[in-house]
């Protein structure tokens, strides 16, 4: 039951939230489109930090590819004018994915942040 919940969490994130960014990135969408997906995607955040609430991680205690994925979403925000603190559970979640060594390292390795930066959300 596990793989079908990550499962469905991996459809929701393509779906519902990735879908929605790309057009922000494109400099040809109109502004009022822009807004209207902002609006979007903090209605799919409500959603999300609601079942986020008491849990580590989207299955729980367990790190899993959809937190990779989410959390990249959840980093793109600050490109696009979205302001995370309206929604602290997906603060406090991106700063404890952003502190899992790997992730730090990955950052790194892309040129994300610098070797003596800390991660914050």
């Amino acid at each position: 039951m596990e793989r079908y919940h990550l499962q469905e969490w991996l459809n929701f994130i393509t779906a519902e939230l990735h879908k929605q960014f790309s057009p922000l990135f494109q400099s040809t969408t109109p502004a009022e489109y822009k807004e209207t997906l902002k609006e979007k995607i903090g209605q799919r955040f409500d959603w999300v930090g609601h079942q986020l609430k008491g849990k580590d991680y989207l299955m729980g205690s367990t790190f899993t590819v959809a937190d990779a994925y989410l959390f990249t979403m959840l980093t793109w925000t600050k490109h696009v004018g979205i302001d995370l603190a309206r929604w602290p559970v997906l603060t406090a979640y991106q700063a404890r994915v952003a502190a899992r060594p790997k992730v730090r390292e990955a950052m790194i390795a892309e040129g994300l942040i610098k070797q003596s930066d800390r991660v914050t959300a």
